[in-house]
């Protein structure tokens, strides 16, 4: 049973997932707050498996809430669920900690989705902001492009391989599972895709993440479509 801490100062959207989780057999709502700082002081206290959190909230925002959840070390993931889908939102949101970032317009399946997968320690992007990332990078990569020397400029070396793949260290088969883990896989499901074990899987994530110097697979999933690795 997954265990859910809901932050939303809004109670009809509150009566609205009530509805949606009563429905899954296998998540559980098991407490409410409509203010940042009541939820920070829930989730400290009841350590939920997954935290949906709003961003727009009274007396400590979201985003906040977020850092001070995630800076007091419990295992609790976070997923936003906001309307708010502003470039500046969303990547202070996942500097943040937040494992998974969802729009309040989805669906129900997809909310309930987004709650196993980040659950199971996989990335979670909604569709929209995935391309919000991506166009980010699109035009990070063009600028650098524009005006950077050709000896940093990142093109193929005399292996074929990417100049930062190189930097970053990572194999072939890590580049594999990175792309896995961008497409929100969690290891079960990267293991079957590969057919290699669950525990290889998980070693090879956890190699990734040493390698990508980031605490988790949404940084890690952020960081490859930064870096232009998938």
């Amino acid at each position: 049973m997954i265990k859910v801490l809901l932050i939303e100062d809004h109670q009809m959207v509150r009566m609205g997932l009530e509805l949606i989780l009563e429905k899954a057999n296998d998540i559980q709502l098991i407490d409410e707050a409509d203010n940042g700082i009541d939820g920070v002081k829930s989730a400290l206290k009841n350590t939920p498996d997954v935290i949906l959190m709003d961003i727009g909230l009274p007396k400590m925002d979201g985003i906040e809430a977020t850092r001070k959840i995630k800076e007091s070390n419990i295992t609790s993931k976070i997923l936003i669920f906001t309307s708010r889908d502003s470039e500046n939102d969303v990547f202070k949101a996942l500097e943040a900690g937040a494992d998974g970032y969802i729009m309040k317009g989805a669906n129900q399946d997809m909310i309930i989705q987004a709650i196993k997968a980040v659950n199971e320690g996989a990335a979670w992007l909604d569709p929209g902001i995935a391309r919000l990332v991506l166009s980010n990078v699109q035009k990070q990569q063009q600028y650098q492009f524009n005006n950077e020397s050709n000896q940093n400029i990142k093109l193929t070396n005399i292996n074929g391989n990417n100049s930062k793949t190189n930097a970053f260290g990572l194999t072939e088969r890590e580049l594999e599972v990175l792309a896995l883990i961008v497409d929100g896989l969690n290891n079960m499901e990267i293991a079957k895709k590969l057919f290699i074990t669950r525990a290889t899987a998980k070693a090879h994530v956890h190699s990734i993440l040493q390698k990508l110097y980031v605490k988790d697979r949404t940084k890690a999933a952020v960081c490859a479509m930064k870096e232009g690795l998938v």
